[in-house]
């Protein structure tokens, strides 16, 4: 008792200003970095648990939407005959956005599914949105290794200076479903609508990201210069645009077009999702002083 009444008290959303209040949530976060792990193995085992085939069902679904894909828009609409390695352009892309709806979707979901714990014991909250990331990422990195695998079976090894967009891209995926995961997870806990919005809004996104067509294509389209700027500078296109562009290779007949400056958009859209990330988590703070009460 003489120890524990040693210890400060923290007030829970509390008032700080932005930078102090996320760097001593980030501490305490490293100081629960072991439960962070047994959260995020405890995640991707229950996903697969009683599974005979285990991380395998990892690359079902994509590989399942890339024949869909490949058989409906490449074989039957043709786009395959415009887009060299047709196949391995839309696994790239899927791969992207599957990393990007992971995040969102396990993040959103984190708090009210992790109910029990938060009502018995304090931890930081962020580590369960966290845990969902880190989940996407072990997720990510199988399907990875499978899209560079089919890139050698291919004889399409990326071996180019595409390859500097490969990090920023990955970033900028993190960093926005990271911010927007944290939001929506704590949103969620208090209007539980959240969860099915963020399933129509990823279905959405799907579809208006460059992944089953080129960006020529909308640069053919798209005619309205607003909606074109609005399209290209979303965070998400700009993203998967910068994997296809270091993952995907073409023949040097048909070279495809791509947003002006992309690096430095890809840069100016990691910066500026950083801030939003920020403003995120002290979003969240602010939130999750009733989380306990509230579920």
């Amino acid at each position: 008792m003489a120890e524990l009444a040693k210890e400060p008290l923290i007030v829970v959303g509390a008032r700080s200003s932005a930078f102090r209040g996320t760097w001593r949530e980030l501490r305490a976060i490293l100081r629960q970095r072991e439960m962070l792990g047994m959260l995020i193995r405890r995640d991707l085992k229950a996903r697969y648990k009683d599974s005979a085939l285990g991380f395998v069902w990892t690359l079902v679904r994509p590989l399942t939407q890339l024949l869909i894909y490949y058989f409906v828009m490449g074989t039957i609409l043709g786009s395959a005959r415009s887009i060299d390695n047709f196949a391995i352009y839309v696994f790239t892309g899927l791969t992207a956005y599957t990393l990007f709806s992971e995040v969102v979707a396990g993040a959103t979901g984190s708090i009210v599914g992790n109910s029990g714990l938060i009502k018995k014991v304090y931890v930081p909250r962020e580590v369960f949105p966290l845990a969902s990331i880190g989940a996407a990422l072990v997720n990510f990195l199988i399907q990875f290794t499978i899209l560079i695998a089919a890139t050698v079976t291919l004889r399409a090894f990326p071996w180019h200076e595409g390859l500097i967009f490969l990090v920023p891209s990955l970033l900028v995926i993190l960093v926005y479903s990271a911010a927007i995961g944290l939001v929506l997870a704590a949103l969620n806990v208090y209007l539980r609508d959240v969860q099915f919005i963020i399933d129509v809004g990823l279905m959405v996104l799907l579809w208006a990201s460059p992944i089953v067509y080129s960006y020529s294509m909308v640069l053919q389209r798209l005619k309205v210069d607003w909606l074109l700027a609005v399209y290209t500078n979303n965070p998400l296109t700009l993203s998967i645009l910068g994997l296809q562009r270091a993952i995907w290779a073409h023949g040097a007949a048909t070279e495809p077009a791509w947003p002006a400056e992309h690096l430095v958009r890809l840069c100016i859209a990691l910066l500026v999702g950083t801030v939003l990330l920020i403003a995120a988590q002290r979003v969240f703070s602010r939130l999750q002083g009733n989380f306990a009460q509230a579920l």
